[in-house]
């Protein structure tokens, strides 16, 4: 992966004032803590079942393919392609491979449109999987190229998504609108002066998804597609904890930036409860589950569990 190329801020001609985007939590939306959701009637609720990585698992007889969401990457190299990058599967693919998974990771624009993102994942696919069935563990991208796209070289058996926003967010709908329609080109051409794409972030708003995306994104017939989401209530001082109190109060039980309701896709496995969006990709700060154990409290999750789960379940299909 290339290394980023980073400018001053200050050589762009495109000034950004950000005092402008005016773009925060109001104390009088966020002052009281989000009411405690029961999460039963929204499916399976996953306490600790992935709390331990057990002895063994089944390995399938397809590759896994993990593809990543929005703002998402396979290496970040900040500083050189020669020293070590920042990985976005964060021991998961090791762990994977280990297990004797043939694991294919892809890399797509962080924050182009799902059309965008979709093409490019379709010929990470062909190039890497060499002609192989593979099944998917991603999103709105893989949904795309398997509905829409249909490559003829890639064959996919299955697709898994883990909190992915089906129906989208109420947080996406919250920026847009803070932004408003008069500043939002504004602001979108001076990201692009960045060189940061924009495409995806008005797909994300529940209209976009409900009116537009899945209408025309059927599933595809001999795919197999199931999904996961999540639920936490996190601390005030958590950075989830405004963008969860939105989506709390429009659509009820979410993992900090999507909702379970938006997350169900398919074959819904269940609800992974007290478990954050960063959780579920194993970027949760180390030293929180620390503090978490010494206080007597028990770790419920361990993202690599869970991942080496879902290649057991999809060897068990048969996939």
């Amino acid at each position: 992966m290339t290394a980023l190329s980073c400018r001053p801020l200050r050589s762009l001609k495109t000034k950004i004032n950000f005092s402008t985007l005016n773009v925060r939590f109001y104390t009088a939306e966020l002052s009281s803590k989000p009411r405690d959701v029961d999460v039963r009637h929204l499916g399976r609720a996953i306490v600790d079942d992935f709390a331990k990585i057990r002895a063994k698992y089944r390995t399938p007889k397809n590759p896994i393919v993990l593809a990543h969401g929005l703002l998402g990457f396979d290496e970040l190299h900040l500083v050189g392609a020669a020293l070590p990058g920042i990985r976005y599967w964060r021991g998961i693919a090791e762990a994977m491979r280990k297990n004797g998974i043939e694991v294919i990771t892809t890399s797509v624009p962080a924050s182009s449109s799902i059309e965008e993102r979709a093409a490019k994942l379709s010929s990470e696919i062909e190039k890497k999987a060499g002609g192989k069935s593979v099944n998917i563990i991603g999103g709105l991208d893989s949904r795309y190229m398997i509905s829409r796209l249909k490559p003829p070289n890639v064959r996919v058996m299955s697709l898994t998504t883990i909190a992915s926003p089906h129906h989208g967010s109420a947080f996406a709908d919250y920026v847009i609108e803070r932004i408003g329609p008069t500043r939002l080109p504004r602001i979108f051409r001076a990201l692009k002066a960045l060189r940061i794409e924009t495409g995806a972030f008005t797909q994300l708003t529940r209209r976009f998804m409900e009116e537009d995306f899945n209408p025309k994104t059927p599933n595809r017939e001999g795919v197999r597609y199931l999904s996961y989401g999540a639920s936490v209530d996190p601390p005030i001082w958590s950075a989830f904890y405004g963008s969860h109190g939105i989506v709390e109060r429009k659509e009820g039980a979410n993992d900090g930036l999507v909702s379970v309701e938006s997350s169900k896709w398919g074959d819904y496995k269940g609800t992974l409860v007290n478990v954050s969006h960063l959780d579920l990709i194993n970027w949760t700060n180390r030293l929180r589950w620390l503090v978490w154990e010494m206080t007597g409290n028990k770790r419920n999750f361990n993202a690599i569990a869970f991942y080496l789960d879902i290649g057991d379940m999809l060897a068990r299909e048969g996939l």
